[in-house]
């Protein structure tokens, strides 16, 4: 299969085509899905004073085994009023400050309290310090909590807002276009003539887009004409970071995809790569916007998106690894040798094997109901034993 691009080549040349977008600053709050630019560096210490982690008594443990004398209470957010002596406990809640002068807090069920007398019932802490949470025990101010590159999740963004950020500055939202070619697809729900079937990619491909920071458009279709296909990039490239083409890439009288980029000005990087499915992949690009150009078939649409829109996406928004991890695990049953290109199986995780779906073709949507992997068989790969470990990737 000469002439066909290694998936790590292509992957690294769309990537290259052009660098992340520009950046701005957003509420930590709104930031989730973003990718940062910037690291962000915790102001304050977390916690910034002893805590208790429980509710009970602070006491000094050289005191241990009591009794003491109540002498007030704190709650978490107030500041203790004053210090614990000898022989003294104070009331503490959970996340209260430990009053100066007390080593230790013990737990409410290990003592009794009778007016402002408390005695030891139960085992007591044991050692100084428990049940505290030290000043800066969870980070220090100065410390980098947030590389740039990172994805906001949940906890980067508690992390963050614990850290005194307010703001953080990330990569901005590509603005992406998806346009849909070919004669026999027909909008979803609607009367079929012999020869039509529904337009599955489109939707597809905007749900699987769903989740990444991009401002995606409603899909747009168009017939197999050249010169409409041609027009129509040539006017998605005016307002778009990324115009994902679907159908139209390959070789057939009725394939248009790669001549409409010419028509439009365009320019091709490379075309056709060593994988199954989706080998007639294009990319290039349309004045400022790049041209991700997938197979029709929904199996090879969606596994092309997988391993290269996403990943571009995830680039153009500013990721430090926007490529999909590659994990393993042992094989569920036998897996046949490999051939001239590279395999992308759709696969299911069983327990922790993984097992290759029965069916492979990629003009079918029920397996991408099942899979939730992609099963990597690399170009010549030997037959394989149940049990021997394989690479895959996740999928949703």
């Amino acid at each position: 299969m000469s002439g066909l691009l290694p998936v790590e080549e292509a992957q690294a040349r769309l990537l290259a085509l052009r660098a992340p977008l520009a950046t701005e600053n957003i509420a930590v709050s709104e930031s989730l899905g973003r990718y940062l630019s910037q690291d962000v560096v915790a102001s304050r210490d977390q916690p910034a004073a002893p805590l208790s982690a429980m509710d009970g008594y602070a006491i000094r443990f050289a005191d241990m085994p009591g009794p003491w004398t109540i002498t007030g209470e704190v709650a978490a957010g107030a500041a203790p009023d004053r210090a614990v002596g000898a022989g003294e406990a104070m009331r503490i809640f959970t996340g209260a400050m430990l009053p100066d002068g007390a080593d230790t807090v013990v737990l409410q069920e290990d003592v009794a309290a009778a007016g402002t007398a408390l005695t030891l019932t139960g085992d007591g802490p044991g050692t100084r310090g428990r049940h505290i949470r030290e000043r800066a025990g969870d980070f220090a101010a100065g410390t980098r909590l947030l590389a740039a590159g990172t994805h906001m999740g949940a906890g980067a963004i508690a992390a963050g807002i614990m850290g005194g950020a307010g703001e953080v500055r990330v990569g901005s939202r590509p603005r992406v276009a998806i346009l849909t070619t070919g004669d026999e697809l027909i909008a979803p729900g609607r009367a079929l003539a012999p020869g039509q079937i529904p337009n599955s990619n489109g939707a597809m491909l905007a749900a699987m887009l769903a989740a990444a920071p991009a401002d995606v458009d409603l899909p747009l279709h168009m017939r197999d004409d050249r010169m409409s296909i041609a027009n129509a990039i040539k006017e998605l490239a005016r307002h778009h970071d990324v115009i994902v083409t679907v159908g139209g890439a390959s070789v057939g009288d009725h394939d248009h995809v790669r001549g409409a980029l010419d028509d439009a000005g365009g320019r091709l990087d490379f075309w056709k790569i060593a994988m199954r499915p989706g080998k007639p992949l294009i990319a290039g690009s349309v004045d400022d916007a790049l041209l991700l150009g997938l197979p029709g078939n929904p199996g090879s649409a969606f596994v092309t998106a997988t391993l290269f829109l996403l990943p571009l996406i995830r680039h153009l928004a500013g990721a430090a690894h926007p490529l999909p991890p590659i994990r393993q695990a042992p094989l569920a049953a036998t897996l046949a040798a490999g051939g001239s290109r590279r395999d992308y199986l759709r696969a299911r995780i069983e327990g922790s094997a993984l097992r290759a779906l029965d069916s492979q073709d990629s003009g079918q949507t029920a397996p991408l109901v099942e899979a939730d992997a992609l099963l990597i068989r690399e170009i010549g790969a030997p037959a394989r034993a149940a049990g021997e470990i394989a690479d895959y990737i996740d999928i949703a």
